[in-house]
Parts: structure tokens; C-alpha cells; sequence
């Protein structure tokens, strides 16, 4: 059976897989984005908070998936929350780094300027800094959500949803008639799924960064 055929007689398992595998990344990576800009308004005032907090979450990719997804499984069972619990402490690390950085780098003249107008330092928050601190933010988001694409396919190994599980049984039947057929329609998948989510966040970002501060 050529690739094509595969494709055809395969396709309403593949999307079913495929809306699985990105409503399970969209989803950690609403819950990544929260958790991450929350860390970095509490860390980026401080100097050895904002390293601590950067430091922590790097520590986490130093984990390879499989293992962390292993580890969750005595805990939390199989399914789908070993996969939202891994895909969100993986998601960390860039949304972290760059909100920081982001915050960091607000003109404090603005800030001041803000103070001086009577804001408390929860409007500045909310109404000068982060607004301005969103386009490295919306970059670490583009970043974590490329690179939770591929680790979502480890999910197939604790029964996650996603395309993994096409993956996993190619892998399982290597030698089969269609093994190599399913590896490269769950791979395939997740590239066009990764196209998708970082077309839509160009276009995110088009609608939400004024022209002048993406010049």
C-alpha cells in the first residue's frame, strides 16, 4: 500500500489524532503561558529571582521527556495527565525567559511616567509593562509551542492522545506492510500541525503589537 492510499484509507483516525494532538498542546500552552509570565512579574524586579527562576525551568528540559513522562505515570496514571503535567514544565522555560527579558526592558521613563499619573503598581503592571513586554513574550510562546509539538508525540508511550500513537505503532511493527507509512503520517502531521500554530501566532501578532514596536 503506497503512502497515499494509506492517507485515504487512514484519514478520519489521523484528524481525529491530529485535533487530539493540538487541542492537548494548545491547552498546556495556555496553562504554560499563565504559570510563565505569573513567575516572571513575581521574578524580573529581582536580580537573583529572575536567574533563580530561569535556572528552575532550564533544569526541567534537562530531563529527557520519556523519563518525566515514566516518572509521572506511579503518580498520576496514564492518560492524558502525565501529558498536560510534562507538556507544561516543558513549556516553561521560553515564555519565562522572555517575559523577563521583556519586563525588563520596559522604558522606565514609561513606568515612571505611570507612577507619576497616579496608577497603582498593578495598572503599570497590567496597562504599561506587560503590553509592551508582549512581543518577546508572544516569541517564547512561538518557541515552547514548536517545540511541545514533538514532545507530545512521547504522550503515546503513558496512552496520551496526539499523533504519537501513530508513531508508536509504526515503530512497534517495523517490517510490517503500513509501519512505515504510520511513522510518516504522525510525523508529517506534526509538521503541518507546528506550520499552522506558528502561522497563526504571525497573525496574533500582527493583530496585537502595534506597527511601531514591531518596527
Amino acid at each position: 500500500m503506497s503512502f497515499w492510499e494509506y492517507l485515504s484509507t487512514r484519514h478520519q483516525q489521523l484528524l481525529t489524532d491530529a485535533f487530539q494532538h493540538a487541542s492537548a498542546v494548545f491547552q498546556c500552552m495556555v496553562i504554560a503561558t499563565l504559570l510563565g509570565v505569573l513567575i516572571a512579574v513575581v521574578a524580573y524586579r529581582s536580580g537573583w529571582g529572575g536567574s533563580l527562576a530561569i535556572s528552575s525551568t532550564a533544569t526541567i528540559l534537562t530531563i529527557p521527556s520519556l523519563a518525566a513522562i515514566g516518572l509521572l505515570i506511579p503518580l498520576v496514571g496514564l492518560g492524558v495527565a502525565p501529558t498536560v503535567i510534562t507538556l507544561t514544565l516543558y513549556g516553561l522555560l521560553p515564555i519565562v525567559r522572555n517575559a523577563i527579558v521583556g519586563l525588563r526592558g520596559v522604558d522606565p521613563a514609561l513606568v515612571d511616567a505611570a507612577t507619576g499619573i497616579g496608577m497603582s503598581r498593578t495598572a503599570r503592571l497590567c496597562r504599561v509593562e506587560l503590553p509592551l513586554a508582549w512581543p518577546p513574550i508572544l516569541t517564547g510562546i512561538r518557541v515552547s509551542t514548536q517545540m511541545l509539538m514533538g514532545i507530545a508525540a512521547i504522550a503515546a508511550y503513558a496512552s496520551g492522545p496526539g499523533l504519537g500513537n501513530e508513531i508508536f505503532r509504526g515503530i512497534a511493527s517495523l517490517g510490517s506492510a503500513n509501519a512505515i507509512n504510520q511513522v510518516l503520517a504522525g510525523t508529517l502531521g506534526i509538521v503541518v500541525l507546528a506550520l499552522l500554530f506558528d502561522a497563526a501566532y504571525v497573525l496574533l501578532g500582527r493583530l496585537t503589537i502595534p506597527r511601531g514596536i514591531r518596527a
